[in-house]
C-alpha cells in the first residue's frame, strides 16, 4: 500500500493565516461589544460559535490540503509495474 503525501504544516498554516486572523478579530469585536459588566456572558456564545465555523473550516482545508496532494502525486496510468525500484525510491524521497 503507497503512502499518500503529507502537507507541510508550516505551509498549511500560512494558508490559513488570513482565516485565523479573521476569527480572533471576530472573538474580540464579540466582546467588545458586550455591555460593560457583562463579558464573559455577553461574549461567550458569540465566541463560542466563531470557535465552531472555524473548527469546521480548519478541519475541512486540512483534508482538502490532503486530498490535493494525493490527487497530484496520483498517477493516472495506475501501473506502476515498469517502474524501476530506483526510480521509485527517489521518488519517496523526494515526497518526504
Amino acid at each position: 500500500m503507497e503512502v499518500t503525501p503529507k502537507v507541510f504544516p508550516p505551509k498549511f498554516a500560512e494558508s490559513m493565516r488570513d482565516t485565523a486572523e479573521e476569527m480572533l478579530q471576530d472573538v474580540m469585536q464579540s466582546v467588545n461589544d458586550a455591555a460593560d459588566g457583562d463579558w464573559i456572558s455577553g461574549s461567550e456564545e458569540q465566541v463560542r460559535d466563531r470557535f465552531a465555523v472555524f473548527r469546521e473550516q480548519m478541519f475541512q482545508a486540512a483534508i482538502q490540503a490532503r486530498i490535493d496532494a494525493a490527487e497530484a502525486a496520483f498517477s493516472p496510468s495506475g501501473d506502476d509495474s515498469d517502474r524501476s525500484g530506483d526510480s521509485a525510491a527517489g521518488e519517496e524521497t523526494q515526497s518526504e
